[in-house]
């Protein structure tokens, strides 16, 4: 086993964490990997040319929807209420947990599904950051005491008023979603402090089942030279950036590192809590991204301070062949949180 220093302190070792659950992840896509032959780019690039490509996909979007239905199987044999989703940006939460929905209706459930951010607290009383603006990341700023006792009281089967938070005014508005719970209605939660035991600290263990996604890919580009995995994150945000948020590469490089931050805090320290871990990455999805991505990184220019960052991932880019039609990706695709044109997110 070999361990590595701590990125803010080269002296010290990182902690070791026996990660089950990211391991055997890790162990299932490299197992698939050797079921479709695609270990490295080059091979993905075979795929391409060969004319494999549409049965490739499927094989991708299968082995996505059958690992789901595992999942809701096991959330059903165990009769949790409480299903609680997180993972790092851009892993493909919400699509997950509206897959993972419909999958438990397969099983005869009646999920409700909801976000923490309608839980946020009042404006005024949001944390602030070391320069003084709201840090919206933080668990602080979720009324925590709200959200307990409304999942107790939805699990109790009491009819609950939950808020609906107005982003613009920064307050909760109620009177918009009453809503009430079944003995045998699962509830969906996704949001980035679920894992966080503070978050659901009032509520009884034994009602939760905790799912961690994230893409956690071991494609190479070739058998000396890894692809990190958080570069599958970074270039999957910078295409939903472009697409829906009307950003560009260079806005999404100078953003990355305040995610990095907020994810090391709030996020990897709680994916040991999981249950399960879902690895959303898709094998096909450099050859999609390329095209979308590479224009607007070829766009910064040496001067700027996002130029070597751009070219790092450019040189990563260039191995891989570009697929422009994507005709096959199915419309309840994860990856089409990044590519558009999917019916869980516009």
């Amino acid at each position: 086993m070999i361990r590595v220093p701590h990125a803010e302190s080269p002296q010290k070792l990182l902690d070791y964490r026996n990660d089950k659950n990211l391991y055997k992840a890790l162990r299932d896509v490299s197992r698939w990997q050797s079921y479709v032959n695609v270990r490295t780019i080059s091979d993905l690039n075979r795929k391409l040319q060969n004319g494999e490509w549409h049965e490739f996909v499927l094989i991708n979007e299968a082995m996505h929807e059958k690992k789901i239905a595992m999942i809701a199987d096991e959330i059903v044999k165990k009769k949790k209420r409480i299903i609680l989703i997180a993972g790092p940006s851009s892993s493909g939460k919400t699509t997950f947990a509206q897959r993972l929905c419909i999958q438990l209706r397969v099983n005869g459930m009646r999920p409700l599904y909801m976000g923490t951010d309608d839980y946020f607290v009042e404006r005024g009383q949001a944390p602030r950051d070391e320069n003084g603006k709201y840090n919206f990341e933080d668990l602080e700023a979720v009324d925590v005491e709200l959200f307990n006792d409304q999942m107790n009281a939805l699990l109790a089967g009491e009819t609950v008023d939950m808020p609906v938070f107005d982003f613009i005014t920064g307050s909760k508005r109620y009177g918009m979603r009453i809503t009430r719970a079944e003995d045998d209605q699962p509830i969906v939660i996704e949001g980035i402090h679920a894992l966080n035991r503070r978050l659901t600290y009032n509520i009884d263990d034994d009602e939760k089942y905790r799912i961690y996604i994230s893409p956690l890919t071991t494609l190479n580009i070739d058998d000396n030279n890894r692809i990190p995995l958080t570069d599958i994150r970074f270039i999957r945000r910078m295409a939903r950036d472009m697409r829906s948020r009307n950003k560009n590469a260079r806005e999404t490089i100078a953003e990355w590192p305040g995610v990095r931050r907020g994810e090391i805090k709030n996020i990897f320290p709680y994916n040991g809590e999981a249950d399960v871990v879902f690895n959303s990455a898709l094998m096909y999805e450099l050859a999609v991204l390329k095209p979308l991505v590479q224009d607007s990184l070829q766009d910064i220019r040496p001067e700027e301070p996002q130029y070597l960052e751009a070219q790092r991932l450019l040189r990563m880019l260039r191995c891989v062949n570009a697929m422009t039609d994507t005709k096959d990706i199915s419309n309840n695709s994860i990856m089409c949180e990044f590519l558009g044109g999917g019916i869980w997110v516009k």
